[in-house]
């Protein structure tokens, strides 16, 4: 009787120990770079986002030869910042061979459907949206809040032949996953001194932050967004080289990493795992 009583409690102080790893695990999540502005996130409960994905861009590792977009096994939502076919990407094959739904501009959503095929049932108002909206996803895991983005409005055609179209507002997005980080993703925009609304009410725990230049922010201002955003960490985005970028960063004691096309960064809830 004493023998079972003590594995009985050797068995409960074993299940006890284990409880926090797995809630750890249970709460992680996954920021893959595809290279340029494409990330793939994946939620504590396995949802999958692609923002801007252009897979099949050059950076990506995947692109040179083989078909990064097959390699593709499961995406829920589809975000799109803005109307340029290198952020649009491969969103439209994706839909296709997953199901995921779009989540973007109404108009850009429009154009998408009308003039790029992407499928209409997959691209709704349960997901579709405008400046100053948020869309509540994956049954309360992920809110995305739409913030304006200073940048073109144009939506280019695949075939160079025919007119631009109407791209609608351009966006930056704020991600916002329950037992996990909030992410905050540029796009193309420019600098804009509203970007401290975004540090008020939605302080990111990673800012994917384009240092482009020519079209986007030069390493100066995109440092600027940083700290009024109150970003935790600033991953640089759409850049040839962030070494002036990070020197700036540094002055500010704002902490920095690189993300290279084909690696992943883990968030332990808000935190990043180095």
């Amino acid at each position: 009787m004493r023998t079972n009583l003590w594995v009985a409690v050797l068995a409960i102080t074993i299940v006890v120990m284990l409880c926090p790893f797995r809630s750890a695990e249970a709460a992680t999540t996954r920021i893959k770079s595809h290279g340029r502005f494409a990330f793939e996130v994946t939620t504590p409960t396995g949802k999958v986002l692609f923002l801007d994905p252009w897979l099949n861009n050059p950076a990506n590792p995947r692109g040179n030869g083989t078909d990064p977009v097959a390699a593709v096994k499961r995406a829920d939502y589809i975000l799109v910042t803005h109307g340029h076919l290198d952020h649009i990407g491969d969103a439209v094959a994706i839909a296709k061979n997953t199901g995921a739904k779009l989540v973007a501009n109404a108009d850009l959503a429009r154009n998408m459907i009308n003039l790029m095929g992407f499928p209409a049932a997959q691209a709704t108002d349960e997901t579709v949206g405008d400046v100053g909206g948020e869309r509540v996803l994956a049954n309360g895991e992920v809110i995305v809040n739409f913030m304006p983005a200073l940048h073109s409005h144009i939506f280019q055609q695949a075939d160079p032949s025919k007119p631009n179209a109407y791209g609608g507002s351009p966006l930056t997005f704020i991600v916002r996953i329950k037992n996990g980080p909030t992410i905050y993703h540029t796009g193309d925009t420019a600098f804009y001194r509203d970007m401290d609304i975004i540090g008020e009410e939605f302080p990111p725990d990673i800012a994917l932050v384009n240092i482009a230049g020519h079209y986007g922010m030069e390493p100066n201002m995109a440092a600027r967004a940083a700290m009024v955003t109150k970003s935790r960490l600033v991953v640089p985005m759409h850049y040839e080289n962030a070494k002036p970028f990070f020197a700036l960063l540094d002055r500010h004691a704002i902490p920095h990493r690189e993300l290279l096309a084909g690696t992943e960064m883990l968030f332990d809830g808000k935190n990043p795992r180095f």
